[in-house]
């Protein structure tokens, strides 16, 4: 358990600020980097293939890396991995802006997602060591809306950076900009942070996270390759040793647990139907969103011609309405209804996604960005509705004492999610792209995202049919400490001191 401490400590705003700098760093650099894809593939004279990578290869890397970066902050001190993950994420950043050619940049990426998964894991355990529980729900409220508009303003912010072209820097600075972003955070947290660390933090598991990196590397190359050779048959082996590389897992984790080790996740937590349903759900959600707007970016830019910034606004309303639909269902329907908000969530956004084929397919690559408006923003609100609620949902399945691990495991599988949409609709985009032109290929992603919306219907059913409320639990969590170090004191005099602040 992390210590709590007595009171807030002094300059707590900063400190979120600083927490949200990294959290800002790593959206703007998904959503930046998807707009300034097609420049790159030009300047690089890059492969559709290591366009995937570059895209995609982040949130490989990432979503492996997760679950242990978050495990290494309660053994060695959160601040200690924030700081190196802000470092690691600049000098990579860095790496990644002096690329000379594809195949560097991709190898930079994927080094920059292993720092985002040591830097990202840390800021919630950062904010409980910081905030007294009365203050915690404010910092929280910031927390949303924050993320929100970096959401809103990636797009724009990525377009805005490419034509800028300042000094001559070209898509490099979208990379540059991770620069003082990073820096101010890990000079912050140097000086702000608190420490924070558990009392009796949990082993590392070596061999769980190479399965993992096993399953999801065996998994993604292929899924990106294939298309380049011509799925030869080791493309399909490759995807067989994946799911071979799970089944490991399964076996290690719950051998590991049996001989009292801790595993890298909880494995009763698949025993609730609501909880694996909701996995899949993630897995299917977000590869269906992230790889429709990598693809829709495309269309935009390489088909239609389009200029950064002129993408980046034409993606623009997809976000604000993101925006909005996370109010409305966090907010209003998802207290009223339960799940079905996220039903109506997925309706809503299906509705958008046809719309958008619609427009395409009467207007083709003379479809304009005024024209995109109506879908786009409909699309947004619709997804902004699943999003926000979506991981309470599926939370509320488990038990109070599985939910670290189970939420480890969701935001890993988001990550992982991410790649494998790169990988799936980026291959079908640019195969429909060789042999049926730019808007056959946007059209065929767009009916693959329709179909996923009854897979999500499905799903979301199976799902219990309220979320977990965090803040109640968290209010327990402390209230329990509380009790624990005022029985420690009575006993044996209270060792107990407040998370201990520096600077």
């Amino acid at each position: 358990m992390s210590v709590q401490p007595v009171v807030s400590l002094p300059r707590k705003w900063l400190i979120l600020a600083l927490v949200l700098a990294a959290e800002c760093m790593d959206l703007f650099d998904s959503t930046i980097v998807n707009v300034a894809a097609p420049t790159i593939k030009e300047d690089l004279n890059a492969s559709a293939t290591a366009l995937q990578w570059i895209t995609g290869g982040y949130a490989l890397t990432f979503s492996i890396g997760l679950i242990t970066g978050a495990r290494l902050g309660d053994i060695y001190g959160r601040k200690r991995l924030f700081i190196m993950g802000a470092y690691g994420f600049v000098l990579a950043s860095l790496a990644c802006a002096l690329a000379p050619n594809a195949e560097l940049l991709i190898t930079f990426r994927l080094i920059q997602g292993f720092a985002a998964a040591l830097l990202i894991p840390q800021g919630l355990g950062i904010m409980r060591a910081t905030f007294s529980p009365k203050d915690l729900p404010t910092a929280f409220g910031i927390f949303g809306p924050v993320i929100g508009l970096s959401a809103v303003l990636g797009p724009i912010l990525g377009g805005v950076l490419v034509d800028a072209d300042l000094f001559n820097t070209g898509w490099r600075l979208v990379f540059l900009i991770n620069l003082p972003l990073g820096l101010i955070a890990a000079l912050g947290a140097s000086k702000y942070f608190p420490e924070s660390m558990d009392e009796t933090p949990p082993s590392l598991d070596v061999v769980g996270t190479l399965l993992v990196a096993a399953f999801a590397g065996l998994l993604v190359f292929p899924l990106i390759q294939g298309r380049e050779y011509g799925w030869p048959f080791w493309t399909y082996a490759m995807m067989l040793a994946s799911a071979a590389s799970l089944g490991l897992l399964v076996l290690w984790t719950i051998s590991r647990q049996r001989r009292h080790k801790d595993p890298l996740v909880v494995p009763s937590i698949f025993a609730h139907r609501g909880y694996s349903a909701g996995l899949v759900m993630i897995l299917v959600f977000f590869a269906g969103m992230i790889g429709t707007m990598l693809t829709m970016t495309l269309f935009l830019q390489i088909g239609q011609g389009f200029s950064a910034i002129h993408a980046g606004l034409t993606l623009g309303p997809f976000a604000f309405g993101m925006a909005v639909g996370a109010a409305l269902g966090s907010a209003v329907l998802v207290p009223k209804l339960g799940r079905t908000a996220l039903q109506i969530g997925g309706l809503i956004g299906g509705v958008g996604i046809a719309w958008m084929w619609l427009t395409v397919h009467n207007n083709g690559l003379h479809t304009s960005s005024l024209e995109l408006v109506g879908p786009q923003l409909v699309w947004g609100i619709g997804t902004g509705m699943i999003v926000a609620p979506l991981f309470d949902f599926i939370l509320a399945a488990v038990t109070d004492e599985e939910t670290g691990s189970a939420s480890g495991v969701l935001n890993a599988v988001q990550q992982l999610a991410g790649a494998i949409g790169v990988a799936v609709l980026g291959t079908i985009f640019f195969s429909r792209v060789e042999h049926y032109g730019f808007v056959s290929a946007i059209e065929v992603c767009f009916i693959v995202e329709l179909c996923l919306t009854p897979v999500l219907l499905g799903l979301s059913a199976m799902l219990p049919k309220h979320a977990r409320d965090p803040m109640a639990e968290f209010e327990r969590d402390v209230q329990q400490a509380g009790n624990d170090g005022i029985n420690d004191g009575i006993s044996e005099g209270s060792q107990e001191q407040p998370a201990k602040f520096e600077g």
